[in-house]
Formats: structure tokens, sequence, C-alpha cells
């Protein structure tokens, strides 16, 4: 997982043009990994670490939980899938096996961290199917990053997961799986 920035700036709007010349360029890949529970499906989420750097006082219980799929960034001579189950591993405990790519989603955000540069990046998404592992056990390293992670219903993910474009893959990996009962 990566930096999380606040004052993220879709790119698909046509009616707001982006000069991407000057920005730096980050490409990363996460996953959407899926299992079975009865009837239905449930999914892999993690809770990030908030900011240590900043001064703001704990978390209120009245707040909302921030949830968000893994993700990070691509290692250089790494392709997008490979990252993504990387990732995975890493911030959830997990090993999954890839079914399909879900997509891409393209957005600005400006760092909030070190130079506050304004990044154009590019997350890659595949849907995965669980194969083995403990929820939750991540490296005391990953713990600088990932609070927890968790299972949750697929069905709720678009109403729990903090991100819109990550809501957006989350619908498509819902439609590939009423699509592709065999899965």
């Amino acid at each position: 997982m990566e930096g999380l920035a606040l004052g993220v700036v879709p790119v698909t709007n046509s009616n707001n043009p982006v000069n991407l010349g000057a920005m730096v360029r980050e490409i990363s890949a996460g996953g959407v990994v899926v299992q079975r529970a009865g009837e239905s499906w449930q999914m892999a989420v993690i809770e990030p670490q908030s900011d240590a750097s900043s001064a703001r006082p704990a978390r209120k219980s009245s707040q909302k939980v921030v949830l968000a799929l893994p993700k990070g960034l691509v290692d250089p001579g790494e392709k997008s899938e490979e990252a993504a189950l990387r990732e995975v591993r890493e911030e959830t405990g997990l090993i999954a096996t890839p079914i399909t790519k879900l997509g891409d989603i393209k957005y600005v955000y400006v760092r909030s961290w070190g130079d506050g540069q304004r990044v154009f990046k590019i997350v890659s998404f595949f849907l995965l199917r669980y194969h083995s592992g403990q929820i939750d056990d991540v490296s005391r390293e990953m713990r600088a990053e990932v609070k927890r992670a968790l299972w949750i219903p697929l069905e709720e993910a678009p109403r729990k997961l903090a991100y819109r474009g990550e809501r957006d893959v989350v619908r498509r990996a819902q439609k590939y799986l009423q699509s592709h009962p065999e899965v």
C-alpha cells in the first residue's frame, strides 16, 4: 500500500484537462480477493494506518473507519499482476490466484508528504480468488502501513470502501462473478 493522500482528483473528467507532462507518474496494482461464504462472497480489505506524522488526536469511535483495497507500487521489472499478488500477500496475509483484470483507475493527487508534488497515478486492479493464508497475518514492518486486514461481505463493499474508484472496481468484480457462476 502506498500513502493515501487527500485531494485526489480523477482525470477521467473530459471537462477538466490535466497537464500530465510536468507530473510525477506512479504505477500501482492491487487486488479484490474473494472467497465463498456459503451462498455469497466475501472479500479482503485493509484498514490503513492513520498518518503517523500528523499531530491529529486518535480517531474517535464515532468517526468512520477507512477501508481500502490492498495495493501498492509496481516494482521495476515486475508485471502488474505479480505486484497485485505480492501486495495482497504483504498487506492481508493471503495468497490468491488471479481470475481476471478488472481495470485501471487513473487519478491525480498531491503528495501529503515530502515534496508535495502532483502525481498522476494509474492503479491496475485484479479479481483474485483466495487460495490460502490467514487474514491479517502481516509482518511487523507492514503494520506501519496496515492497521488490520479483514473479510467483509462482498455485497457491502461498495458502501464500506472509502474511495470511489475502489467502489467502482468492486462493482465490476460483482458483475463478473454474477456473469461467471463457474468461478
